[in-house]
């Protein structure tokens, strides 16, 4: 029962005509909703098999966002925080160019189009594993974007107490030129190269690290973790998605880049004779794999054989990346040559 009316108002009658007027109205805004919310309901579909299928295997890690976009950040929590972006994205939407089956395949494997960032091959794009001197492409990025390549660099204790691979003839308390080192960390792959650039950079390794770590962060890299600058412990790791990210932005470096082609270089330097001479590790550049121009190898006994390569043919330039590979020249040189044809 509706209330008595207010004195001098008149209740007003909705005719047939006007109630249907209004459902026309209500029909059709419900039909523009409806066109809204679909490429929101396709998109969550495509990224769910997304997941599936390039997720797979031990160490998985949580689905990117971004429509399968490596790189890209979770979306940020409530109150507006900032939400990192990758500089070079790695797009692993999408069927693979080619496929190939390995007789000892690999722990993980990508291929891609280092100027687009298209993935045209993938296994266990998004598998953690440790890295080992892979570490050292993020540690050049680092040291390229802090310091000049004149500046002086005094060898401290620290970089002389380091295992595994190394320049090897620092002199201790001298100062070289940090070019010189940078070709050290790159072609030979310098542990203690990587020591001395991380403490002139940041005055320790630990501070380095920490910078590497942030440079993760806002970078997007999801599965990417370091424990020091050259990539001997365990706690080293990434994937195949976010290590094709580390590329891109490598070969776009020129200082890097320039590092990585070569196969030799020698320098003036504060030893006997004056001269350092250095060579190169590159299985591609070592065999004369046509096109190669990069770009890092590295071994542990825990992440096994592991090589990022990069060859430009044509136009175009392919980047492998592979992590505990029974054969990483072999194999890199098949990827490489299947992505170039079909790619």
């Amino acid at each position: 029962m509706t209330g008595p009316l207010e004195p001098g108002r008149r209740r007003r009658h909705v005719g047939p005509k006007r109630r249907v007027g209004r459902r026309r109205r209500l029909g059709a805004r419900l039909a523009v909703l409806a066109l809204l919310l679909a490429p929101l309901v396709v998109a969550g579909a495509a990224y769910l098999a997304f997941v599936r299928d390039g997720g797979q295997g031990a160490g998985a890690i949580p689905p990117l966002a971004g429509g399968g976009v490596a790189g890209d950040a979770p979306a940020p929590p409530a109150g507006g925080a900032f939400e990192p972006r990758s500089p070079a994205p790695v797009r692993l939407t999408g069927v693979d160019a080619f496929g190939l089956k390995f007789r000892n395949e690999p722990r993980a494997a990508l291929v891609l189009d280092v100027k687009t960032g298209d993935v045209l091959y993938r296994l266990h794009p998004l598998r953690r594993l440790p890295m080992a001197s892979l570490t050292k492409i993020m540690t050049a990025l680092v040291v390229t974007s802090e310091a000049q390549s004149r500046e002086p660099v005094r060898i401290t204790r620290a970089a002389l107490n380091y295992s595994g691979s190394g320049v090897g003839q620092l002199p201790k308390g001298r100062r070289v030129r940090l070019e010189t080192l940078l070709n050290g960390l790159m072609l030979v792959s310098g542990n203690d190269a990587a020591i001395a650039l991380a403490v002139h950079v940041s005055g320790t390794e630990k501070r380095f690290v920490r910078l590497m770590n942030e440079k993760a962060r806002l970078w997007g890299l999801r599965c990417t973790r370091f424990a020091s600058s050259h990539g001997l412990e365990n706690g080293n790791r990434s994937c195949g998605a976010d290590l094709a990210v580390l590329t891109r932005l490598a070969m776009a470096n020129r200082r890097i880049s320039r590092i990585a082609r070569r196969s030799q270089a020698q320098f003036k330097f504060p030893i006997k004779g004056g001269r350092l001479y250095l060579y190169g590790h590159n299985p591609l550049i070592r065999a004369g794999y046509p096109g190669a121009i990069g770009l890092k190898t590295g071994y542990t006994q825990a992440a096994g054989r592991c090589f990022v390569g990069v060859a430009r043919r044509r136009g175009r330039t392919l980047g492998v990346v592979l992590l505990g590979s029974p054969d990483p020249g072999r194999q890199a040189r098949r990827l490489l040559n299947l992505g170039f044809r079909y790619g």
